[in-house]
């Protein structure tokens, strides 16, 4: 088994490699399998990420879920407090470029979500085992606010195909999903 942080580096560029084309195919189909999950129809509020490049996108699926008349929110990466702040978000044009280059809303105190009051979240990650463990970016931001969730919340992971393995390595820290939906 290879460490976190060569796995990081093989996923990156199997993400990297994949056509556009094929990477818009397949959200869809994605997009597809997540809104037929019970606990997304059943859900109100749900907290998604904002897609980076090469990942399973996710702006239809929060276009979506906002014409489903759901509250959605993305998460404001606090950096210097490690930490991810849920806030809602009305429409995908009041986001402005964050840490990391992700794109998230403005800060707006009023918009914070306590975290009891998110219904289901969406988690991205680089990989994902048959365990339904995740391998993030490193940084440890999800990992960090899923522990604090209750534990009833359904986490649920978005991957291509070949972004699942048969296992990664996994410390004590780590949140396993509840699923994780591949295409």
């Amino acid at each position: 088994m290879k460490d976190k942080s060569s796995l990081r580096k093989y996923y990156l560029e199997l993400l990297n490699k994949q056509a556009s084309a094929d990477r818009q195919a397949k959200s869809q189909v994605i997009a597809a399998k997540l809104f037929e999950l019970s606990s997304i129809q059943k859900a109100k509020t749900i907290l998604f990420y904002a897609s980076l490049p090469g990942e399973v996108d996710t702006f239809a699926m929060i276009n979506k879920a906002i014409e489903l008349q759901k509250n959605i929110c993305l998460p404001i990466v606090v950096r210097n407090q490690r930490k991810m702040i849920p806030t809602l978000t009305k429409k995908l044009t009041d986001l402005e470029n964050g840490v990391y280059g992700i794109v998230q809303p403005r800060y707006d105190v009023s918009l914070e979500v306590d975290p009891k009051d998110i219904d289901a979240v969406i988690v991205p990650g680089l990989s994902f085992d048959k365990s339904n463990n995740r391998l993030g970016r490193g940084a440890g931001y999800y990992d960090r606010f899923l522990s604090k969730l209750p534990s009833e919340t359904p986490l649920i992971g978005l991957a291509f195909d070949f972004q699942i393995a048969d296992s990664l390595p996994v410390e004590e820290h780590d949140v396993p999903l509840s699923c994780v939906i591949a295409g």
